[in-house]
């Protein structure tokens, strides 16, 4: 299926600031949209900004007839997983040890970054 946009970008605006940023790219080759880069100012937290973001997201595979949404995330915060599962995504697996791109797998960074990487998925439909 062919589409006009694989990925986007949105920002969130409030006051004449950013204080919210969302992207998401499109995997034709599994008809995923992978939520990416979602973020919001810590001094705008709790207001929800980023669950307005995150429905834009989806508004935006439903429109575009993606079969599912995707995330994945070293994020910490419990409030970051219960966002995403507020949103209707499930908890698919996790990565140990995960090692962020431009890592150099030093002794030094295996000892002080191992991290965990959680995997999301929100099925919209059947293929």
């Amino acid at each position: 299926m062919w589409r006009l946009f694989r990925s986007c970008f949105w920002v969130a605006v409030l006051d004449g600031n950013v204080v919210g940023i969302v992207a998401a790219r499109g995997n034709e080759e599994d008809n995923t949209l992978e939520l990416r880069r979602m973020s919001v100012d810590s001094k705008y937290r709790g207001k929800g900004i980023a669950k307005a973001l995150g429905r834009k997201v989806l508004e935006f595979a439903m429109l575009n007839n993606y079969s599912s949404v995707v995330l994945g995330t070293t994020a910490v915060k419990v409030a970051a997983h219960k966002l995403y599962e507020s949103l209707g995504f499930k908890h698919v697996g996790i990565v140990e040890h995960y090692t962020l791109p431009g890592m150099t797998h030093s002794l030094l960074e295996r000892v002080f970054f191992q991290l965990r990487y959680h995997r999301y998925r929100l099925q919209l439909r059947e293929e």
